[in-house]
């Protein structure tokens, strides 16, 4: 399936900012599930400084503002044709270890409910366990928008029982590790079988599994992820793949607004 993107965020703000610095993941690799055909980035209010490569193979660029803005414009768009692998990614690759998507970070840090999903999965094969951990996770945690935010830990969500897909993907990847599977988090876009227009980007999980490698599961929409999936980056947390963050100086209030499309 061939896919088009386009994907806008824009901040703007009360007052001039004297200084501010944004890191974009915003440029989608080619693998065994995509290839990428095109892809630009403009960016308006702001230069680019640096691009490369992150230890988790993401195409990484900082941009920093241009004198006092009150504005700053992301456009990424392009087309990228996508497979069905069944959720199957392949292989690991990337200079950071296997190990290091074993550890739990603070978003994903499990309490007493996390641990008890895990207890809770039983045994099995290794994907039979996934995949009921996932529709078990879909189950408990009903998607609601604005239900949580962006520094929600995955147990707050697991207790509540609401959150958003990158909530769902908090929880699994809390739980993978604890069943002994190193977990990651992958942001990308979704086409939506009744909407092309978006407010967000999406979320999911991957689960390495000794005799496939990186396999993924979507809790959000409870299926592995097929040809309607764009694979953006990956990180052990929303944090280390988020497409766009930053930092900036001064106290002026920001307004940050995004929209996304997806369509074949």
């Amino acid at each position: 399936m061939r896919l088009r993107i386009s994907h806008r965020t824009e901040y703007r703000y009360d007052a001039p900012v004297q200084y501010a610095l944004q890191r974009l993941r915003l440029v989608p690799r080619g693998g065994k599930t995509q290839t990428v055909h095109n892809w630009s980035i403009k960016v308006e209010g702001a230069r680019e400084e640096v691009r490369f490569v992150d230890h988790f193979e993401n195409d990484t660029r900082l941009v920093s503002i241009l004198g006092d803005a009150t504005a700053i414009g992301i456009d990424a768009w392009g087309e990228v044709e996508t497979f069905d692998t069944a959720g199957v990614v392949g292989e690991h690759r990337g200079f950071a270890p296997l190990w290091l998507f074993q550890q739990q970070t603070p978003l994903t840090a499990p309490g007493e409910a996390v641990r008890e999903l895990a207890a809770s999965i039983g045994e099995g094969t290794d994907l039979d366990r996934l995949h009921r951990l996932m529709h078990v996770i879909g189950v408990r945690v009903t998607y609601t928008i604005g239900s949580t935010n962006a520094g929600t830990v995955a147990e707050d969500a697991l207790m509540q029982g609401s959150g958003v897909c990158q909530d769902h993907t908090h929880i699994f990847v809390a739980a993978a590790r604890l069943l002994g599977f190193p977990g990651r988090y992958v942001s990308g876009y979704l086409m939506m079988n009744d909407s092309v227009d978006q407010a967000a980007s999406h979320a999911w999980a991957e689960a390495y599994v000794p005799a496939l490698g990186w396999v993924s599961f979507d809790a959000s929409n409870g299926i592995s992820p097929d040809e309607r999936y764009v694979r953006m980056a990956v990180g052990r947390d929303y944090r280390d793949a988020t497409p766009v963050s930053g930092i900036r100086l001064g106290l002026a209030e920001e307004q940050l607004a995004v929209s996304v499309t997806v369509e074949q």
